[in-house]
């Protein structure tokens, strides 16, 4: 019982601080959405802020292994399905990509999470480019050409605008694998 308790907590905070915000929410509405007394989030939680690291915590794991994603010799595809595999992974988890996301300007372990988060896609990124494209692509411009991607895919989870329409980040992606010498025709859908 005392589980289910703790997890109706976080799906509480989870939900109200998204809504109206960290600081907005007091910890007695957080113990009335959850049907719980108020104590009993201060026993799991001794702060307020504690449930927000707790938060930060259950991220889903953002690392996709390359190898399943990479199409030899084809930058662009290998681009497209790394950026799918992440987009289901934070998928999973919408309201809570966006809360953190609203709180990472006001709270460090918050900040500190979400620059975790995109450092790990711009690594993984630039892994991806260097096994799909081999020795043709050009180490110098890997690193910028990751972190550009990093920025809009962490863009586009920040907003969750994840729709299956005429998706901007399909044009980026033919863009940066154009500019690493390897110019990609859009896949029809």
């Amino acid at each position: 019982m005392e589980d289910s308790a703790k997890e109706r907590i976080l799906a509480a905070a989870e939900e109200l601080f998204a809504d109206g915000g960290f600081d907005a929410t007091p910890t007695s509405r957080i113990a009335e959405r959850a049907g719980v007394p108020k104590g009993l989030v201060h026993y799991y939680f001794n702060r307020k802020q504690d449930l927000l690291a707790a938060l930060v915590a259950r991220l889903p794991d953002s690392t996709v292994d390359h190898r399943r994603v990479v199409v030899a010799g084809d930058i662009a595809e290998s681009l497209r399905r790394l950026v799918a595999a992440l987009d289901a992974r934070l998928n999973a988890s919408p309201l809570l990509s966006h809360l953190l996301w609203r709180e990472a300007d006001t709270h460090s372990a918050v900040r500190d999470a979400v620059r975790a988060r995109y450092d790990n896609v711009a690594a993984q990124i630039k892994q991806v480019i260097l096994a799909a494209g081999g020795a043709a692509v050009a180490i110098k411009d890997v690193e910028a050409a990751a972190a550009l991607l990093a920025l809009a895919v962490s863009y586009r989870h920040s907003v969750a605008r994840h729709s299956d329409e005429d998706d901007p980040i399909d044009r980026e992606l033919a863009f940066v694998a154009s500019a690493l010498g390897q110019p990609q025709a859009r896949p029809a859908r």
